[in-house]
């Protein structure tokens, strides 16, 4: 019996270590998708990624939903892999700004594995799109269908604010208030921009003027060098005289 207490607590310990490494790994075990801008009208790179098959298989294709309000998408070029985009009909056409009506938009972006990617290692795929600007404050979701050499998963559960996480969450972004231009700069980044213009333009004025400076110098140098000869000579002369 008095091993009881010892072994009770070894379990115990042993389970939180479990609970605390399953934690991360179920976390890392979905896909994920990272923005490097979330401003309305903002134009951003989305980067989608993944680390597991389905249970264990690899995976051969991951298919991108691409949400309504998006209506142009440029898949980036992944080695290893290839990517169609996959347009669909819109219910109601609308103006791309220079008079043309558009009919169709890119409903799913769709990259297919020409070698499987193994379980367990990671990859990533990367989307350029412009964010609606009148979509501030919303969520778009990206579905995901994963296709492996063994069975599917289809990653488009809802994730409701205060709610637990789905089984199988759809990634999604968040869009913030539009700030800056239509290309995710930033007043600050403007501002930034120009005081380095200024900077730049300070030290080329200063490097200029320290080259003139150094110029006269050597010139002085020059003549004042000459002078000495002249009169290191002249010397002589009267010397041998």
């Amino acid at each position: 019996m008095k091993f009881t207490t010892p072994l009770i607590a070894t379990s115990a310990l042993a389970a939180g270590m479990l609970l605390a490494l399953a934690a991360p790994l179920a976390a890392s075990a979905h896909v994920t998708v990272t923005p490097d801008a979330t401003g309305a009208g903002a134009y951003t790179v989305l980067n989608f990624s993944t680390a597991h098959g389905c249970e264990g298989s690899s995976t051969t294709t991951m298919t991108i939903d691409i949400p309504k309000s998006i209506t142009s998408v440029s898949p980036t070029v992944n080695p290893g892999w290839t990517v169609e985009k996959i347009d669909v009909d819109l219910a109601t056409p609308i103006d791309d700004g220079h008079g043309n009506a558009i009919t169709t938009r890119v409903g799913q972006i769709s990259y297919r594995a020409a070698t499987p990617l193994p379980d367990g290692f990671r990859d990533t795929f990367a989307l350029s799109l412009q964010l609606p600007a009148d979509a501030e404050g919303e969520t778009l979701e990206f579905p995901v269908l994963q296709t492996c050499e063994v069975g599917e998963t289809n990653w488009n559960e809802t994730t409701v604010p205060g709610e637990d996480e789905p089984a199988l969450p759809a990634p999604f972004i968040t869009v913030t208030a539009a700030t800056g231009d239509a290309h995710g700069h930033s007043d600050a980044d403007t501002e930034a921009e120009t005081v380095a213009t200024h900077d730049d333009a300070a030290a080329a004025t200063a490097a200029s003027a320290d080259d003139v400076l150094a110029r006269v110098l050597g010139a002085a140098g020059l003549v004042v060098g000459a002078v000495g000869i002249v009169l290191a000579v002249a010397a002589r002369r009267k010397q041998s005289a």
